[in-house]
């Protein structure tokens, strides 16, 4: 999808799966260095460490300016709206629609994203008509490629992307979900 496609809306919930994905708010930003300053977090994903009460302001803003842009929804994985155990992405880029995520060290093991990408990839289909959602991850992240499969998402054979954050190199596959695969 281009950049110029419809806006997104300016409060979102989503629910299914067991879960309510939302909005961040200002009461979420005492939890967040819990959930995202984290050695895996900081190494798989490009997300600031260290992440601390200055890095969750700075990144509840910017959830809101790429949100106003129409290129990215950034919302809290909650079993019920309330306390934040994640984070799901959805981001429109030229290659398609792409789909991110990250659970709090202390609440994996739930299937959480792999729930949570599953309601974000109805949401793409449904009410931005896309064809096909990715995930964009690194072959060894074993718990990305777990939450991959899980989600129904299949391998794409696609040429690798290369490039390099935080000074550390990265190589990442492609993986797809096409509208009306479960």
């Amino acid at each position: 999808m281009s950049h110029d496609a419809s806006p997104f809306p300016e409060r979102m919930e989503l629910t299914g799966e067991g879960l309510v994905l939302r909005d961040w708010t200002e009461d979420d930003l005492a939890a967040m260095p819990a959930l995202f300053d984290h050695p895996d977090i900081a190494y798989w994903t490009p997300i600031v460490s260290p992440f601390d009460e200055s890095a969750s302001r700075a990144r509840l803003v910017r959830t809101r300016e790429l949100r106003a842009e129409g290129t990215t929804i950034l919302l809290a994985i909650t079993l019920d709206g309330g306390a934040p155990l994640g984070e799901v992405m959805l981001r429109r880029a030229p290659e398609g629609v792409e789909i991110g995520y990250a659970v709090g060290p202390a609440h994996r093991g739930q299937g959480l994203a792999a729930r949570a990408v599953r309601v974000m990839a109805a949401y793409a289909f449904e009410e931005l008509g896309a064809e096909q959602v990715i995930l964009e991850l690194e072959a060894e992240n074993a718990a990305s490629v777990g939450v991959a499969t899980r989600a129904g998402f299949r391998l794409l054979d696609v040429p690798l992307i290369e490039g390099e954050e935080k000074g550390r190199p990265y190589v990442l596959q492609t993986w797809g979900l096409d509208r009306g695969k479960d």
